[in-house]
């Protein structure tokens, strides 16, 4: 097995974490050989299906598509450019968007909140499943609602790509190096805006 053949991206995390979070990292070099079953498929569609959301208003929709059917083509033709490049290798394209009114006409202001909940759970599955999930901000909104006539209560947040990690998957710069770098993010005492544990300070 080469060097190449595996690519870790642990979190260094100040306290242990599940393998399932500490280990989940967004690659973009995927498996074009892989394809997902309609077991996995609708496992994380469960997941998602089954996340939190304020007073069980669900406001979570969703467009699948497999490679190789036309969902997923219409889906890859609504990523901007660069995505483009690398996505349609996925074995999955998701489309989520937000139902933000109800039935009777009243906002559903957590809707965008409670439909990242439902990819955060749907992410958290598909790494139990050995599979890897890229979540991507960069396509055409307006088109998407034209394409699968969402109207103007269902607003589209993200798409997703879903597939096996493929460490020699070829990417153009910089992706290939942004793939290999190793993850990082803001100390945890950079994001807090209090002392939780109560610390004793010198006086």
């Amino acid at each position: 097995m080469s060097v190449d053949a595996l690519i870790e991206k642990t979190a260094d995390t100040a306290a242990a974490l599940h393998p399932l979070l500490a280990e989940r990292w967004s690659p973009r070099g995927f498996d074009p050989r892989h394809s997902l079953d309609d077991v996995q498929l609708t496992a994380l569609l469960e997941a998602a299906r089954w996340a939190p959301s304020a007073n069980n208003s669900q406001p979570w929709r969703f467009v699948a598509g497999r490679r190789g059917d036309e969902v997923f083509d219409q889906l890859a033709k609504l990523l901007l450019p660069g995505n483009q490049t690398w996505a349609p290798a996925a074995s999955a394209l998701i489309l989520a968007a937000a139902r933000t009114v109800n039935d009777t006409g009243r906002v559903l202001p957590w809707a965008l909140y409670d439909t990242g909940q439902a990819i955060a759970t749907l992410t958290v599955q598909a790494s139990a499943d050995g599979l890897f999930v890229h979540q991507m901000g960069g396509f055409d909104a307006d088109a998407a609602r034209l394409q699968f006539d969402l109207g103007d209560i269902l607003t589209p947040v993200v798409m997703v790509a879903v597939g096996r990690h493929d460490p020699q998957a070829p990417l153009g710069e910089p992706l290939a190096t942004r793939e290999r770098a190793p993850r990082t993010r803001e100390a945890l005492d950079a994001l807090l805006l209090n002392d939780p544990y109560q610390r004793q300070r010198a006086a």
